[in-house]
Protein backbone atom coordinates (compact mmCIF):
# COMPACT_ATOMS: atom_id res chain seq x y z
CA UNK A 1 0.00 0.00 0.00
CA UNK A 2 1.60 3.33 -0.74
CA UNK A 3 0.79 6.68 0.07
CA UNK A 4 1.76 8.21 2.98
CA UNK A 5 1.03 8.04 7.26
CA UNK A 6 1.08 9.42 10.49
CA UNK A 7 2.25 7.15 13.22
CA UNK A 8 1.55 9.20 16.64
CA UNK A 9 2.31 8.05 19.74
CA UNK A 10 0.58 8.61 22.70
CA UNK A 11 2.92 7.44 25.18
CA UNK A 12 5.28 10.51 24.66
CA UNK A 13 2.58 13.45 24.30
CA UNK A 14 2.78 16.13 26.51
CA UNK A 15 -0.12 18.04 25.54
CA UNK A 16 1.62 21.07 24.87
CA UNK A 17 -0.83 21.81 22.03
CA UNK A 18 2.39 23.00 19.69
CA UNK A 19 0.18 20.67 17.06
CA UNK A 20 -2.99 22.58 17.84
CA UNK A 21 -1.06 25.92 17.44
CA UNK A 22 0.35 24.74 14.39
CA UNK A 23 -2.37 23.83 13.02
CA UNK A 24 -4.20 27.01 13.36
CA UNK A 25 -1.20 29.18 12.15
CA UNK A 26 -0.64 27.48 8.81
CA UNK A 27 -4.28 27.71 7.98
CA UNK A 28 -4.84 30.92 8.89
CA UNK A 29 -7.80 30.03 11.39
CA UNK A 30 -9.52 32.10 13.24
CA UNK A 31 -9.19 31.74 17.83
CA UNK A 32 -12.17 30.64 19.37
CA UNK A 33 -13.70 32.06 22.50
CA UNK A 34 -14.22 29.65 24.93
CA UNK A 35 -15.05 29.23 28.75
CA UNK A 36 -13.22 27.83 31.66
CA UNK A 37 -15.01 24.07 31.61
CA UNK A 38 -12.70 22.68 34.37
CA UNK A 39 -10.14 21.55 32.38
CA UNK A 40 -7.38 22.45 30.52
CA UNK A 41 -8.18 21.33 27.11
CA UNK A 42 -9.43 23.84 25.13
CA UNK A 43 -11.57 24.49 23.15
CA UNK A 44 -13.62 22.00 24.09
CA UNK A 45 -14.31 20.17 20.92
CA UNK A 46 -13.57 20.16 17.44
CA UNK A 47 -15.02 22.85 14.88
CA UNK A 48 -15.39 24.53 11.32
CA UNK A 49 -12.21 26.90 12.69
CA UNK A 50 -10.53 23.95 14.66
CA UNK A 51 -9.55 21.06 12.68
CA UNK A 52 -6.90 19.85 14.91
CA UNK A 53 -7.44 19.05 19.09
CA UNK A 54 -5.17 17.95 21.99
CA UNK A 55 -8.21 15.91 24.14
CA UNK A 56 -7.24 15.54 27.56
CA UNK A 57 -8.26 12.63 29.64
CA UNK A 58 -8.14 13.60 33.50
CA UNK A 59 -8.58 10.78 36.43
CA UNK A 60 -7.71 8.74 39.37
CA UNK A 61 -6.10 5.42 38.70
CA UNK A 62 -5.00 4.08 41.77
CA UNK A 63 -4.82 7.47 43.93
CA UNK A 64 -2.55 8.75 41.21
CA UNK A 65 -3.54 11.10 38.93
CA UNK A 66 -3.35 9.82 34.89
CA UNK A 67 -3.84 12.47 32.20
CA UNK A 68 -4.12 10.50 28.85
CA UNK A 69 -3.71 13.12 26.02
CA UNK A 70 -4.84 12.42 22.56
CA UNK A 71 -3.94 14.69 19.61
CA UNK A 72 -7.10 14.55 17.51
CA UNK A 73 -7.23 14.74 13.47
CA UNK A 74 -9.08 13.55 10.90
CA UNK A 75 -7.78 9.55 10.18
CA UNK A 76 -7.57 9.90 6.37
CA UNK A 77 -9.19 6.32 6.43
CA UNK A 78 -7.43 3.86 3.43
CA UNK A 79 -11.17 3.59 2.53
CA UNK A 80 -13.13 6.79 3.05
CA UNK A 81 -16.68 5.80 4.42
CA UNK A 82 -16.88 9.89 3.93
CA UNK A 83 -16.16 9.59 0.07
CA UNK A 84 -18.39 6.66 -0.03
CA UNK A 85 -21.59 8.65 1.27
CA UNK A 86 -20.90 11.80 -0.67
CA UNK A 87 -23.18 12.33 -3.09
CA UNK A 88 -21.37 15.67 -4.93
CA UNK A 89 -19.37 15.03 -7.76
CA UNK A 90 -15.84 17.05 -6.82
CA UNK A 91 -16.56 18.33 -3.28
CA UNK A 92 -14.39 15.36 -1.39
CA UNK A 93 -10.83 14.82 -3.32
CA UNK A 94 -8.95 11.08 -2.12
CA UNK A 95 -5.72 12.12 -3.32
CA UNK A 96 -3.63 9.03 -4.93
CA UNK A 97 -0.52 9.96 -4.42
CA UNK A 98 -1.22 10.64 -0.56
CA UNK A 99 -4.10 9.04 0.26
CA UNK A 100 -5.06 12.42 1.90
CA UNK A 101 -8.56 13.19 1.94
CA UNK A 102 -9.09 16.37 1.05
CA UNK A 103 -12.93 18.51 1.73
CA UNK A 104 -13.32 21.51 -1.35
CA UNK A 105 -16.14 24.41 -0.82
CA UNK A 106 -18.60 21.95 -2.94
CA UNK A 107 -19.19 19.95 0.51
CA UNK A 108 -21.93 22.98 1.47
CA UNK A 109 -24.02 21.16 -1.10
CA UNK A 110 -23.83 17.90 1.06
CA UNK A 111 -25.92 16.86 3.63
CA UNK A 112 -23.52 17.39 6.33
CA UNK A 113 -25.52 14.75 8.72
CA UNK A 114 -25.43 12.10 6.31
CA UNK A 115 -21.61 13.13 6.19
CA UNK A 116 -20.59 13.25 9.68
CA UNK A 117 -22.64 9.94 10.65
CA UNK A 118 -20.94 8.24 8.32
CA UNK A 119 -17.58 8.87 10.17
CA UNK A 120 -16.14 6.68 12.37
CA UNK A 121 -14.54 8.83 14.26
CA UNK A 122 -16.76 11.95 14.51
CA UNK A 123 -14.48 14.12 12.44
CA UNK A 124 -16.19 16.52 9.95
CA UNK A 125 -17.22 19.84 11.23
CA UNK A 126 -19.34 21.88 9.39
CA UNK A 127 -19.74 26.06 8.71
CA UNK A 128 -22.97 27.32 10.37
CA UNK A 129 -23.04 30.18 7.74
CA UNK A 130 -21.90 29.06 4.71
CA UNK A 131 -22.91 25.17 5.18
CA UNK A 132 -19.10 24.19 4.01
CA UNK A 133 -17.94 21.24 5.74
CA UNK A 134 -13.98 20.89 7.21
CA UNK A 135 -11.41 18.90 8.63
CA UNK A 136 -7.71 18.02 8.19
CA UNK A 137 -6.35 17.71 4.98
CA UNK A 138 -2.62 16.06 6.01
CA UNK A 139 -1.41 19.41 4.71
CA UNK A 140 -1.39 18.46 1.41
CA UNK A 141 -0.47 21.88 0.05
CA UNK A 142 2.72 21.25 2.34
CA UNK A 143 3.37 17.79 1.08
CA UNK A 144 3.20 18.56 -2.55
CA UNK A 145 6.16 21.34 -1.98
CA UNK A 146 7.93 18.67 0.00
CA UNK A 147 7.14 20.10 3.21
CA UNK A 148 5.64 17.52 6.17
CA UNK A 149 2.23 18.20 8.00
CA UNK A 150 2.60 21.35 10.37
CA UNK A 151 1.60 19.43 12.97
CA UNK A 152 4.56 17.26 12.78
CA UNK A 153 6.97 19.98 12.27
CA UNK A 154 6.20 21.97 15.49
CA UNK A 155 6.11 18.83 17.44
CA UNK A 156 9.00 18.54 20.28
CA UNK A 157 8.93 15.21 21.84
CA UNK A 158 8.77 12.86 18.37
CA UNK A 159 4.96 12.06 19.23
CA UNK A 160 3.86 13.11 15.93
CA UNK A 161 5.92 11.45 12.97
CA UNK A 162 4.87 11.22 9.10
CA UNK A 163 6.31 9.48 6.31
CA UNK A 164 5.61 7.08 3.80
CA UNK A 165 3.14 4.40 4.45
CA UNK A 166 5.20 1.44 4.79
CA UNK A 167 8.01 3.30 6.80
CA UNK A 168 5.27 4.31 9.53
CA UNK A 169 3.44 1.10 9.79
CA UNK A 170 7.59 -0.41 10.48
CA UNK A 171 8.15 2.39 12.85
CA UNK A 172 4.84 1.58 14.87
CA UNK A 173 5.39 -1.98 15.32
CA UNK A 174 8.47 -1.18 16.51
CA UNK A 175 7.21 0.93 18.76
CA UNK A 176 4.67 -0.62 20.08
CA UNK A 177 6.76 -4.18 21.12
CA UNK A 178 8.95 -1.62 23.27
CA UNK A 179 6.09 0.16 24.99
CA UNK A 180 4.25 -2.96 25.65
CA UNK A 181 6.96 -3.96 27.42
CA UNK A 182 5.92 -1.22 30.22
CA UNK A 183 2.26 -1.24 29.03
CA UNK A 184 1.24 -4.68 28.39
CA UNK A 185 -2.21 -2.91 27.27
CA UNK A 186 -0.23 -0.89 24.68
CA UNK A 187 -2.16 -1.22 21.24
CA UNK A 188 -1.96 0.63 17.47
CA UNK A 189 -5.06 1.66 16.50
CA UNK A 190 -7.10 1.01 13.78
CA UNK A 191 -3.31 0.01 11.58
CA UNK A 192 -4.48 -1.25 8.44
CA UNK A 193 -7.63 0.98 8.38
CA UNK A 194 -5.76 4.50 8.74
CA UNK A 195 -3.70 6.99 7.52
CA UNK A 196 -3.02 8.10 11.32
CA UNK A 197 -1.98 5.31 13.26
CA UNK A 198 -2.38 6.12 17.25
CA UNK A 199 -0.06 4.12 19.74
CA UNK A 200 -1.88 3.89 23.08
CA UNK A 201 -0.74 2.90 26.51
CA UNK A 202 -3.75 2.24 27.48
CA UNK A 203 -7.31 0.69 26.19
CA UNK A 204 -8.27 3.33 23.44
CA UNK A 205 -11.73 3.70 25.48
CA UNK A 206 -9.59 5.28 28.16
CA UNK A 207 -8.77 8.00 25.84
CA UNK A 208 -11.63 9.26 24.13
CA UNK A 209 -14.88 7.29 22.82
CA UNK A 210 -14.12 7.77 19.50
CA UNK A 211 -10.53 6.65 19.27
CA UNK A 212 -11.35 3.39 17.69
CA UNK A 213 -13.66 2.74 15.52
CA UNK A 214 -16.59 1.12 17.42
CA UNK A 215 -16.67 2.97 19.90
CA UNK A 216 -19.97 4.33 19.25
CA UNK A 217 -23.14 3.52 16.98
CA UNK A 218 -24.11 5.00 13.80
CA UNK A 219 -27.98 5.95 14.51
CA UNK A 220 -28.46 6.45 10.82
CA UNK A 221 -27.73 2.68 10.05
CA UNK A 222 -28.06 0.91 13.21
CA UNK A 223 -24.13 -0.32 12.78
CA UNK A 224 -20.96 0.08 14.72
CA UNK A 225 -19.08 2.55 13.59
CA UNK A 226 -16.47 -0.07 12.55
CA UNK A 227 -19.33 -2.22 10.67
CA UNK A 228 -19.91 0.48 8.10
CA UNK A 229 -15.87 1.18 7.78
CA UNK A 230 -15.81 -2.67 6.89
CA UNK A 231 -19.42 -2.04 4.98
CA UNK A 232 -17.77 0.56 2.79
CA UNK A 233 -14.73 -1.41 2.04
CA UNK A 234 -12.31 -0.97 4.91
CA UNK A 235 -12.27 -4.31 6.00
CA UNK A 236 -10.59 -5.27 2.47
CA UNK A 237 -7.29 -2.85 3.95
CA UNK A 238 -6.83 -5.51 6.59
CA UNK A 239 -4.72 -7.50 3.46
CA UNK A 240 -1.14 -5.18 3.47
CA UNK A 241 -0.44 -4.98 -0.62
Amino acid sequence: MNGKSFFVDLTKCTACRGCQVACKQWKKLPAEETVNTGTHQNPPDLSYNTIRLVRFKEEVVDKKIRWNFFPEQCRHCVDPPCVGYSEVEGSMIHDPDTGAVVYTELTKQENYEDILSSCPYNIPRVDPETGVISKCDMCIDRLRIGLRPACVTSCPTGTMNFGDREEMMDLAEKALATVQKKFPEAELVDPYETRVIYLTAYPAQEYYEYLMADAAQTPRKGLTRKQLFAKLGGAAARMRS
